[in-house]
C-alpha cells in the first residue's frame, strides 16, 4: 500500500487511512440518521468502548483471584437498583467499581471533549452524579464501596479490597 512517515502517530494514521481509501481497501461509512456522533470515525471509537471486561477490570480480577478471593462479575449488588458493579462480594457486601478516567471525569486525567463540548460535559457530570448516588444507596444498605480509577496501581487496590472483604466476611461458628 505504501509507507507513511509523518511527525505524529495521529498524522501517520490519517495518512495510512488516506492510502487505504485511495486503494479501495476502506469504505467511507455514512452516519445513521439517529446517531449523535460527530463523524463516522468518532462513532467507531465510541462503539468500540467496552462496558465490561476492560483491561483494568481484568487485571484487578486476576490480582483478586491470586489472593484467593472469589467474587461475582458485573452484577447488581442491589436487585432493585439498575446499576451493576464491576466486582461484587455478596456475602461481605462489598461492591467494586473500576472507573474510566474519561467516562467518570477523573480529576487527574480527564480532558474535556472539544467537539460537542456541552453534550459531553453534561454526560460526564451525569455519570459523576449517578456514581455518587450509587455509592450513597449502597452505603445506606450496609454495603462498602470501593471505587478505583483505571490508572491506579491495581495491586494496591487489590490489597485494599482483600483487607476489606476479609474483615467483613461473616464469622463461621465452629
Amino acid at each position: 500500500m505504501g509507507e507513511v512517515d509523518e511527525g505524529t502517530r495521529a498524522a501517520n494514521l490519517r495518512a495510512a487511512w488516506a492510502l487505504a481509501h485511495a486503494a479501495g481497501l476502506a469504505a467511507s461509512e455514512t452516519l445513521p440518521s439517529d446517531s449523535g456522533a460527530s463523524s463516522p470515525e468518532s462513532r467507531a471509537v465510541m462503539r468500540a468502548n467496552r462496558g465490561r471486561d476492560t483491561k483494568p477490570e481484568l487485571l484487578l480480577r486476576s490480582l483478586l483471584h491470586q489472593r484467593g478471593l472469589r467474587y461475582r462479575v458485573s452484577i447488581r449488588p442491589l436487585p432493585d437498583l439498575r446499576r451493576t458493579a464491576d466486582v461484587v462480594f455478596p456475602k461481605a457486601r462489598v461492591a467494586v467499581f473500576v472507573d474510566g478516567c474519561f467516562w467518570h471525569g477523573c480529576p487527574e486525567h480527564h480532558r474535556p471533549a472539544t467537539k460537542r463540548a456541552e453534550f459531553w460535559r453534561e454526560k460526564i457530570e451525569g455519570n459523576r452524579a449517578r456514581d455518587a448516588e450509587t455509592s450513597r444507596l449502597l452505603l445506606e444498605r450496609g454495603w462498602r464501596v470501593v471505587r478505583a480509577w483505571e490508572h491506579e496501581d491495581l495491586s494496591r487496590v487489590a490489597e485494599r479490597i482483600d483487607l476489606l472483604v476479609r474483615a467483613r466476611r461473616p464469622v463461621k461458628e465452629g
